[in-house]
């Protein structure tokens, strides 16, 4: 099995009885294997409906949705479910099992030895930051946040190239949120699977995407592209107010200091110390906030140079 799986939608359209828009209308667009895409739009864009047709949840009528070359359709559907992690908002875990009972779910259906489950739950425990004790306790037992960490764990346990995610994040408060966005970006990094990605918040889009498809009402494509190009160049009026006004502070908040050219600079230096980890965006906030002109950044004791709040109208 790949590690990381390429998706293309092909001109695919679905409508439901009684509605006389469609829910998705003709969308085509191509996911490079092991990118982390973002759906995004407002209610009645399609975005979960378009995740959900990749797993065959719901039918399509019109098109094609490929997984490495291969029609969702061609593929028995309990192959199909067993090559993709899917991850809900509601995490659905089984209330009577223990953390680890869940973990094993796709395993023990494949037929894992116990020895290779049990050693693949600690690995991923350890992996969505809980502990190997927690496998355990039962899903009430612990906070939403841990509860979805579990099923994070449940759904990528088979080791699946492909990870479908329908707004996650959406039921938790902003700090638990914002840790697990944290988690989760870093998990990709290490895992390297592609993932399908939904929400409405165009914040955690921005976050969170390497590519970002908005969808307008009707289930109609409005831009794909990276987060940068999306946030420099909206295809429209509709991506434009979408993204909104803030878009130049939304682009600033992509980079990091360690991603900037830096001034050469010394211990001596006036200025506020910061990690070169500080987005350009909080950068700026910090020195509209202390009136500083320029902030050092350091690496532990070692300074690594000195960024300018010139230097942030220059980026952009």
């Amino acid at each position: 099995m790949s590690a990381a799986a390429e998706i293309v939608f092909d001109h695919v359209t679905k409508r439901y009885a009684g509605r006389d828009a469609p829910a998705l209308d003709d969308l085509s667009l191509e996911i490079p294997a092991g990118t982390f895409c973002v759906l995004v739009g407002p209610s009645g864009g399609g975005k979960t409906t378009a995740l959900k047709m990749v797993n065959r949840l719901i039918p399509f009528d019109s098109g094609d949705i490929r997984i490495d070359g291969r029609s969702v359709r061609d593929l028995p559907l309990t192959e199909l479910r067993r090559g993709i992690g899917y991850v809900i908002q509601q995490i659905g875990l089984f209330p009577h099992q223990t953390v680890g009972e869940n973990i094993a779910t796709v395993p023990r259906l494949l037929g894992w030895p116990k020895r290779q489950t049990a050693e693949r739950t600690v690995e991923l425990l350890e992996l969505v930051g809980l502990e190997a004790r927690d496998a355990e306790r039962y899903p009430a037992q612990l906070s939403g946040g841990q509860r979805q960490r579990v099923g994070l764990a449940r759904a990528l346990a088979a080791d699946p190239p492909l990870l479908l995610m329908d707004e996650p994040f959406g039921a938790l408060d902003p700090i638990t949120r914002f840790r697990l966005q944290t988690e989760l970006r870093r998990l990709h990094r290490e895992v390297g699977k592609t993932v399908i990605f939904v929400t409405h918040d165009v914040d955690e889009a921005i976050q969170m995407g390497d590519r970002i498809a908005i969808l307008r009402e009707g289930g109609v494509l409005a831009q794909y592209d990276t987060p940068d190009a999306i946030l420099a160049h909206p295809a429209d009026d509709f991506v434009a107010q979408f993204v909104g006004e803030d878009r130049a502070l939304r682009r600033l908040a992509l980079r990091t200091l360690r991603d900037v050219t830096l001034e050469p600079g010394s211990q001596s230096e006036p200025g506020s110390r910061v990690s070169p980890d500080t987005t350009v965006r909080n950068a700026v906030s910090l020195m509209l906030e202390t009136g500083d002109e320029q902030l050092v950044v350091v690496d532990g004791d070692r300074v690594l140079g000195v960024f300018h709040l010139r230097d942030a109208g220059e980026l952009l």
